[in-house]
């Protein structure tokens, strides 16, 4: 592999840090050790997986032209832009289930569709448990977004909480998920209540952490079950999207 020459300014204090972790052996040198290091956390910062939640209702929506292309070809554009590597997509068998896998045939990272139960879209994640290992983004399959996941990641990873919900806010909340924040923090959240005090909604993508799938036993709803519970004790983030998002379902 390649190697280039740079000239870099470095807290004196991190470099005696380094220097610290060549052993001779397995690191040799004070590059080396920089060179692992960097690459070690640039590893642990990044998101590799997503999960499109792809109710078998939505499949026909999935397929309907956007922008010069299927919506879900849009979908597997915008994770790829992000740097995601392989994509599940958990749904149902229907009559168009070949449809949609020949959208997926040729796309820009790795597809996998999940069979899942049909009983709600926490029991949909659940599926996915054996396939992810770490941090992963997870989105509603009758959704399009488009905006920086990039500083979603950042603040997730920042926060150390298990789970971070876009956010967005409506004039009329009514017909979305409310969030109540507390600075970087959602301590309330109620799924499509004609009460409410706050003009914050979910957006409907998530990053979670692969310690979500312990919160998801005995759950059926994101919304109504698992989100309520896990703001309580100060597990779930909030990050404001601020960009392009469409709502196809209903």
């Amino acid at each position: 592999m390649a190697k280039s020459k740079i000239a870099i300014s470095i807290d004196s204090n991190l470099l005696r840090l380094a220097d610290s972790k060549v052993d001779g052996s397995v690191i040799r040198s004070r590059s080396q050790s920089i060179e692992y290091f960097l690459k070690k956390g640039m590893q642990e910062s990044s998101v590799n997986d997503a999960v499109l939640l792809l109710w078998g209702g939505h499949q026909k929506i999935s397929l309907q032209s956007f922008k010069g292309r299927t919506l879900i070809k849009e979908q597997i554009s915008f994770f790829a832009k992000y740097g995601i590597k392989n994509l599940y997509i958990t749904t149902q068998h229907t009559n168009i289930i070949n449809d949609i896998l020949a959208e997926c045939s040729s796309s820009e990272i790795n597809v996998k569709l999940i069979n899942a139960n049909a009983k709600g879209n926490a029991t949909a994640l659940e599926s996915v448990k054996n396939e992810i290992s770490g941090n992963f983004i997870a989105m509603s399959g009758d959704t399009y977004h488009n905006f920086d996941v990039f500083g979603m990641i950042k603040k997730h990873i920042s926060l150390d909480k298990v789970a971070t919900m876009g956010l967005m806010t409506r004039e009329k909340p009514t017909a979305y998920g409310t969030a109540v924040l507390d600075g970087d923090l959602i301590v309330d959240f109620k799924e499509k209540s004609k009460h409410y005090s706050t003009n914050i909604v979910n957006a409907g993508i998530y990053i979670f952490k692969s310690e979500i799938f312990e919160f998801l036993k005995n759950t059926s709803s994101l919304e109504k079950d698992l989100f309520p519970k896990i703001a309580k004790i100060k597990q779930l983030a909030g990050f404001f999207t601020y960009g392009e998002y469409i709502h196809f379902g209903e």
